[in-house]
């Protein structure tokens, strides 16, 4: 490329990003997942379409682990690790177990049913285990969920990329005789190896940026995230999972209490935007349409063997201790909501990449079955999410949730602002402010009730559709979800008495 050429595709790589922002705005307003869009203007610019070649397999591979990186940071950086915590066991058996029970169940229908040999049933098993970060991040936030439930769904998308990825690379490996014992030995380093990795950069990242005065207010993103980055470099060097210690390392510093943390969270937000865009348009540029519909059959088959069965026994098994005593139980309700939320994305298709440049024989066919099982499967899952969660009754809209805001006053005081609201369905409907018994410390700052704000008397009524803005210390915040989600399930006085035991 000369100079000369610089103006024009600079004007066309951006003229394709807006374009793709425009496209999931259009997306969002029709409760279409924005991959869908992103995958389809691939296409619509491809060799079939706009006439651009792109068939460049190994960069593919390589930009599209980049971005998953960006977008398993971004993750973990707006993960609240006190929503996340108590779910964090389930998430990693999910995460684990989960994944081989995935792997097990689409490998024999795929054996059985369509008569692939074990390896390649195998393999479709691996790139379809993992649920997929953006997608579940992007899709489910949308929906006000009990923190439990998110926690559960998010940690798991987050966690479950490590097993998949080392099973895709080893049963894409030219080489045999790999012992049984060597392979429990290597999961479990790149498991233990990940987390440690992430661990010890979360940490020293913490250390640093507390201590050392940046000299502008925009480093702070980029040094977090170049230190995520490292802990990826790092555990990879040292043959452990890097996707797992960009996810731990991620969790430490979005949850920790740095300077301009609030920006630091929507700077990564942008940059895992982007790289979605790149990642599903460079991914629709790699297919080849014409090669697609044959797959529709195939595809259609092993998406409901994934979605209708593989995913369900997942869950379940899973789930099973929590059904032993001392165990926060997860109800019928829940696995079926966490079995039809797995939802897939650009993670499966990048893992296609990894056969496909170590040109396995049929690699093009999987990567073709599984570019048409994810678009089939988004269409199926995504849009239909939130009709499910009102189904099974999982929805809790009265959550409070935090707001990001970058405000220099509220991190010098150490306080969240927080806004919940009213649904119809709520016991805050008829309370007064001050029968709510906050805790003295936190704030109720204002009410928006019809479209019009105002700031609130301890008498004012509560409403349904009320919207409620909430400062609260970071001490007290915790208190404050606990009040608040008790008053709206109980009511004024069970709530009072569920608080405070009497």
């Amino acid at each position: 490329m000369s100079p000369g050429d610089l103006g024009l595709d600079l004007l066309v790589g951006a003229g394709i990003v807006v374009a793709a922002i425009v496209s999931a705005r259009l997306a969002h307003g029709a409760g279409l997942p924005a991959l869908l869009v992103f995958l389809g203007l691939g296409l619509l610019l491809g060799e079939s379409g706009a006439g651009i070649r792109f068939d460049n397999v190994a960069l593919t591979e390589v930009l599209g682990l980049s971005a998953l990186i960006l977008i398993l940071a971004e993750g973990g950086l707006t993960t609240s690790w006190a929503h996340a915590r108590p779910a964090m066991p389930a998430a990693l058996l999910l995460a684990t177990v989960g994944v081989g029970v995935s792997i097990a169940v689409v490998a024999v229908c795929d054996r059985y049913l369509l008569g692939a040999p074990w390896r390649d049933a195998l393999l479709l098993g691996a790139v379809l285990a993992p649920t997929d970060a953006a997608a579940v991040f992007s899709v489910l936030r949308r929906l006000p969920l009990p923190p439990a439930l998110s926690g559960m769904l998010e940690g798991e998308s987050g966690l479950n990329d490590p097993p998949a990825v080392l099973a895709v690379t080893l049963l894409s490996a030219h080489g045999h005789g790999t012992s049984p014992l060597n392979v429990v030995f290597t999961i479990a380093w790149e498991i233990a190896g990940g987390a440690l990795a992430g661990a010890l950069v979360g940490l020293l990242g913490m250390l640093f940026l507390r201590r050392v005065a940046l000299p502008a207010s925009g480093l702070y993103p980029v040094a977090v995230l170049a230190l995520i980055v490292c802990g990826y470099g790092g555990a990879s060097m040292a043959g452990a999972s890097g996707f797992l210690a960009v996810y731990v390392s991620a969790v430490l510093l979005g949850n920790a209490r740095l300077p301009h943390g609030p920006a630091t969270r929507g700077f990564a937000e942008g940059v895992g935007w982007l790289a979605q865009i790149l990642l599903f348009v460079m991914l629709g540029l790699l297919a080849a349409p014409a090669r697609l519909p044959a797959q529709i059959i195939p595809a259609l088959i092993v998406g409901v063997i994934a979605v209708a069965l593989a995913r369900p026994v997942s869950v379940f098994v899973s789930t099973l201790p929590f059904r032993l005593p001392g165990l926060s139980r997860v109800s019928w309700r829940e696995q079926a909501f966490l079995s039809w939320a797995g939802l897939r994305g650009a993670v499966p298709i990048v893992l296609t990449t990894i056969p496909l440049s170590a040109r396995l024989p049929g690699s093009s066919r999987l990567f073709d079955m599984v570019f048409v099982v994810v678009i089939l499967c988004t269409i199926a899952q995504g849009p239909t999410l939130p009709w499910v969660a009102r189904r099974l009754s999982v929805i809790a809209p009265a959550e409070p949730h935090e707001i990001l805001v970058e405000s220099a006053p509220l991190e010098e005081l150490h306080a969240d602002l927080l806004t919940a609201e009213v649904p119809a369905s709520s016991r805050l409907q008829g309370v007064e402010l001050y029968e709510l018994r906050l805790p003295s410390e936190v704030n109720l700052a204002l009410i928006v009730r019809g479209g019009a704000g105002f700031v609130p008397a301890p008498t004012t009524i509560l409403r349904a559709g009320d919207r409620l803005l909430i400062v609260a210390p970071a001490g007290a915040r915790e208190q404050t979800e606990r009040r608040l989600r008790a008053v709206s399930r109980a009511g004024k006085l069970a709530g009072w008495f569920g608080e405070h035991g009497d």
